[in-house]
């Protein structure tokens, strides 16, 4: 059995309500169209049957699989029955629209069996109409336009699955490379304050024969080194403490609050900032967005422990992501060369590689900026 899916948000509702509306006109239309051509009550088996197939379409997602079986399975007992009533031929046109939203829906999302029989099924309700026909008016077109749903649906499907397997392939390879990421940000936090550590304990060991009283002072900056580096390390693994952290695969930015929460225990207070309703981006936007953020709050922990709050904002049109992270703290000469190391690079080449900008430097005023403007994609799946 498939997960449903996660709570429509508004453009899923707007949508489906427009599919309602292409529904509900298309089983007035065709009710006219039968009343016309073959007069009485015969359209009124139609409009019952379309209707149960496009309230199963509309509420596909609950269950992609179950909702296209029983919408095949009303289409086959809707033509058995027009077929021996002497009715006019289904699937009618609102009913073949809706197998076709069914089909291509369950192509898309499904695993690659389920899907393939229900695209199976879906050639045999078409074929099965094709069967079923006798002369009458306006069967023809009903024939027609049942096989021109099912190659639509098959080709639209297909397009889409291939299309989600291209974005979770971009996911995975993001989340390779924040692996790697991590192991580089460990090992430069690590080799920093281990190498000051060892120099402190070699310079102790010439006081400890030339100046024995001064080997209490020794050992005690080797024991700030040491609570350094364990600081340094907390403050690294806090932020970066799992895998999952390098990419969320949440479609908008919810992940970023629990990131924020973490860093709140290891350096300054942070503001976050979030666009109002829901937002629904790419993997590949969320994952680099995420990692802005993630790398910038590193930035801060390491270099500016000066800084006294940070603030996060992440704002949303209809072309773009921006997000910008800013520091207080104060300039440090020293501190500008670190924030150009390779993780801003990094972070510059997985921006630009999605078409977007990234800018990063310090703040006239004081503190540290960094803004990442990522283009996104027109048209979210439903």
């Amino acid at each position: 059995m498939n997960v449903p899916d996660r709570p429509p948000g508004r453009a899923r509702v707007a949508a489906d309500a427009a599919l309602g509306a292409v529904f509900a006109a298309a089983l007035a239309v065709w009710a006219a169209a039968i009343a016309d051509s073959w007069g009485g009550g015969y359209w009124r088996f139609d409009c019952a049957a379309g209707a149960v197939v496009c309230l199963i379409a509309l509420v596909r997602r609950r269950d992609r699989l179950r909702a296209a079986v029983a919408g095949l399975a009303v289409a086959a007992a809707a033509i058995l029955v027009a077929r021996f009533a002497q009715l006019p031929g289904e699937p009618g046109p609102a009913m073949a629209l809706a197998l076709s939203v069914l089909v291509g829906s369950a192509i898309r999302a499904l695993p690659v069996l389920p899907a393939g029989a229900v695209a199976a099924g879906g050639f045999a309700v078409a074929a099965g109409s094709l069967a079923a026909h006798k002369t009458s008016p306006g069967v023809p077109a009903v024939i027609v336009l049942n096989g021109t749903g099912w190659l639509a649906a098959v080709a639209i499907g297909l397009g889409l699955r291939l299309l989600d397997a291209r974005r979770r392939a971009i996911a995975e390879k993001v989340r390779r490379d924040e692996r790697l990421e991590l192991a580089r940000e460990l090992h430069d936090v690590v080799a920093h304050h281990i190498t000051g550590i060892v120099v402190q304990a070699q310079a102790g060991r010439l006081v400890a024969r030339k100046h024995p009283e001064k080997v209490e002072g020794s050992l005690a900056g080797i024991e700030a080194a040491g609570s350094d580096a364990l600081a340094a390390m907390r403050r690294v693994v806090g932020l970066l403490r799992d895998a999952d952290d390098a990419a969320p695969a949440t479609p908008g930015p919810e992940q970023l609050s629990e990131l924020v929460r973490r860093f709140d225990g290891h350096g300054p207070a942070v503001r976050l900032r979030l666009p109002d309703g829901e937002s629904v981006w790419p993997p590949e936007v969320t994952s680099t967005v995420y990692r802005v953020v993630q790398e910038s709050l590193t930035n801060i922990a390491r270099h500016a422990p000066q800084a006294r709050s940070v603030t996060v904002s992440v704002a949303q049109d209809r072309q773009a992501v921006t997000v910008e992270v800013v520091d207080d703290a104060p300039p440090v000469a020293a501190r500008h060369h670190h924030r150009g190391g390779y993780g801003l690079a990094g972070m510059r080449e997985r921006v630009e590689a999605l078409g977007g900008t990234l800018c990063a430097g310090p703040r006239l005023e004081a503190g540290w900026s960094v803004v990442a403007t990522l283009p996104v994609p027109a048209g979210e799946p439903r």
